[in-house]
């Protein structure tokens, strides 16, 4: 196709790496959480508040996002929530001297900017790579889970050197170069596209299918709420004991808490790089059966190596296992998407789906607290924790391609 020797489909992963990258700051606040409570008193609870409001607005921007992409197209969107962030992280930095404004700035605009943004490269780069959608959306995504290895020491030599309010003003000019240039490069393939020498797969004749489902005949369907629910599961156990590793270290290993929080940068590695491998892994096995590894990951993390971590050694494998399998989420679910709902409406489509990350980001560090408190140590929390990850087996066994019965 003309438009195909015109457009490298490479150009759209490397924007969307570039772009995932910089909206990977949104895990790097917690650098900023230290410093904020040295400067202006404020407590843990306090400090966490921008975060949490920062998870729960990336999803509510997802979906806005993903019905405004699926009609004008990735780079308007994009530039949007590059802009978004950027003047969110700008904010922050005359607004930090208050909870409420530090909320408003980096947790609401800021939270919007990158549920805006992040949508987008994966949207674009699963239409330009129908033959292998795993391994691009973990290309795609892989950014996102390794930014923090570029924005955590970043932050803290800029927050040491130069003060809070600085950082947040370098940050939101990165984030308007950057997020905004590598969305100014986003446009989606001609009408009937596929990549030289490939054809979809034949659909079996046994089987009424649909191509393209719309966001309401996918809400319509019991196995949206399936993959939701899975969804749901597979984020909360990675995103409860990431948000705890440090406290599980020093309570349960009984580490230094120096010496834990040198270990998240190795856990955010092991995150970045589970998107790339689980996202490869399932165009080959199949999606289905590397959701099933995914759950199979965390069950050696929270019934062997966590509960039973004497050493800096055990504790730092159980949490590089719960984030490498937690990329595995974030790669394998918009795929999933495309496969079962087709590409057409995939932005808002995801976007619904995505709100299961978004309640599992809001409410993780809840229930692991209150299952803790109420229970009196980290390791129960784990085998609860566990028993979630062999109902989302049992729930992959029911997911599969939905039928149209539809006229």
């Amino acid at each position: 196709m003309a438009e195909e020797k015109v457009t490298n489909r490479w150009v759209m992963v490397v924007a969307a790496l570039v772009m995932q990258l910089c909206l990977g700051v949104l895990y790097s606040y917690s650098v900023f959480r230290g410093p904020l409570s040295k400067e202006l008193g404020y407590t843990v609870q306090q400090t966490g508040y921008p975060l949490m409001a920062s998870f729960f607005f990336f999803a509510v921007g997802m979906i806005i996002a993903g019905r405004w992409q699926d009609k004008a197209g990735p780079k308007k969107v994009a530039i949007f929530g590059g802009i978004l962030l950027g003047v969110g992280a700008l904010l922050a930095g005359v607004l930090y001297k208050t909870v409420g404004g530090l909320v408003f700035a980096y947790g609401i605009l800021g939270g919007l900017g990158v549920g805006f943004a992040y949508v987008t490269p994966i949207a674009t780069c699963i239409k330009w790579f129908p033959d292998m959608r795993g391994t691009i959306t973990g290309l795609a995504v892989f950014g996102f889970g390794a930014g923090t290895l570029i924005f955590g020491p970043l932050i803290s030599k800029l927050v040491a050197s130069t003060g809070i309010a600085n950082t947040f003003y370098v940050v939101g000019v990165i984030m308007l170069i950057f997020v905004c240039g590598s969305g100014a490069v986003y446009k989606v393939p001609p009408a009937g596209y596929k990549p030289a020498g490939w054809n979809p797969p034949a659909a079996s004749s046994a089987t009424v299918t649909k191509v393209d489902w719309s966001p309401n005949e996918m809400m319509g369907n019991a196995q949206f709420y399936i993959l939701w629910l899975i969804y749901f599961f597979g984020a909360a156990a990675g995103l409860m004991i990431i948000g705890q590793a440090v406290p599980i270290g020093v309570q349960v290993a009984k580490l230094d808490a120096a010496t834990a929080a040198g270990g998240l940068g190795t856990m955010a590695l092991l995150n970045g790089l589970g998107r790339l491998v689980h996202g490869s892994i399932s165009d080959k096995l199949g999606r289905k059966n590397t959701v099933i590894l995914l759950f199979a990951e965390y069950l050696v993390a929270f019934l062997i190596l966590l509960p039973n971590s004497d050493s800096f050694t055990k504790w730092l494998v159980g949490i590089c296992i719960v984030g490498f399998s937690y990329g595995g989420y974030l790669a394998l679910m918009p795929s999933i998407t495309a496969d079962y709902f087709g590409t057409k409406s995939l932005g808002t489509n995801y976007g619904y789906l995505f709100t299961a990350w978004g309640i599992a980001g809001v409410g993780g560090p809840f229930m692991i607290d209150w299952i803790k408190a109420s229970t009196g140590a980290f390791t129960n929390a784990m085998y609860y924790i566990s028993a979630a990850c062999v109902a989302g087996i049992v729930l992959v066994f029911i997911s599969k391609k939905p039928e149209f019965k539809g006229a």
